[in-house]
């Protein structure tokens, strides 16, 4: 079966509009953890980032780097303190936010093929009972050629390399029309063409004036690729290392604003 991290929970929410002048993410002192586990995860974390921003999540292996983004796409709890997206609780706007898991968390044997996978993006619009229109595979397939895809797009998942398994994940982010881009690692253990396409892409997405929210172990690229950064270590903030890029601060003490 598909993992929790493909799937949406569709029903009757309605999609809430932004509120006016809101960051396009406020988390407020966030604490979370996954189920059956004692101690939270992400421990008292802040982060306000304004429409647009590309923001880097930096820390090693176990800091908190995917609790924080699950929580923030909606598919952990919150233990304590609050999450807005443009002003809304996660899921009166889970159609604006598009989450990226790492490559690793997916069971890539199910039987799909790589355009009914990128399809997936569109069902948070069109619900269990409609059907894709035309529009939608549209987006698909323009999204599969920007990706470098386009001939693999009836291969079974499991057929690709770990790169091209990475750009069909983004590729799913991306055909959503989410404002609000969660990812995590999209660019690790990848090849140098699946690199250089995931960058291009997600600076036009930038320019396209959409907010990213990214893991990243790549610390050279730091300053190049993003306006700002926060640290985590252990499930907190900590203070950058000396030398380490901070850009606009995005963490609790002084808070980013527009």
């Amino acid at each position: 079966m598909l993992p929790r991290t493909l799937s949406l929970p569709y029903g009757r929410r309605r999609h809430a509009d932004p509120v006016p002048g809101a960051p396009a993410l406020d988390a407020e002192a966030v604490s979370a953890g996954y189920p059956g586990a004692g101690a939270p995860a992400l421990r008292e974390v802040s982060l306000r980032v304004p429409p647009g921003a590309r923001v880097a999540l930096v820390g090693p292996n176990g800091s908190g780097k995917s609790t924080l983004l699950k929580t923030v796409a909606g598919l952990l709890p919150v233990r304590g303190g609050q999450v807005r997206i443009y002003g809304r609780a996660p899921g009166a706007c889970h159609h604006r936010v598009a989450y990226l898991p790492q490559r690793t968390e997916v069971d890539w044997r199910f039987p799909i093929d790589v355009r009914r996978l990128v399809l997936a993006g569109r069902y948070v619009h069109l619900g269990w009972l409609r059907r894709p229109g035309s529009d939608d595979w549209a987006l698909v397939d323009a999204a599969l050629e920007q990706l470098g895809l386009g001939e693999l797009a009836g291969r079974q998942v499991g057929q690709l390399s770990g790169g091209q398994q990475q750009r069909a994940l983004l590729a799913r982010a991306l055909v959503q029309g989410a404002d609000l881009l969660l990812l995590d690692e999209p660019l690790n253990a990848v090849d140098a063409t699946t690199r250089a396409i995931v960058a291009e892409t997600l600076a036009a997405a930038h320019a396209a004036g959409k907010t990213a929210v990214v893991a990243t172990h790549d610390l050279g690229r730091l300053e190049t690729d993003f306006d700002g950064a926060i640290y985590l270590s252990e499930g907190r903030e900590v203070p950058p290392p000396p030398g380490g890029f901070i850009g606009l601060q995005v963490g609790r003490e002084p808070a980013w604003t527009a």
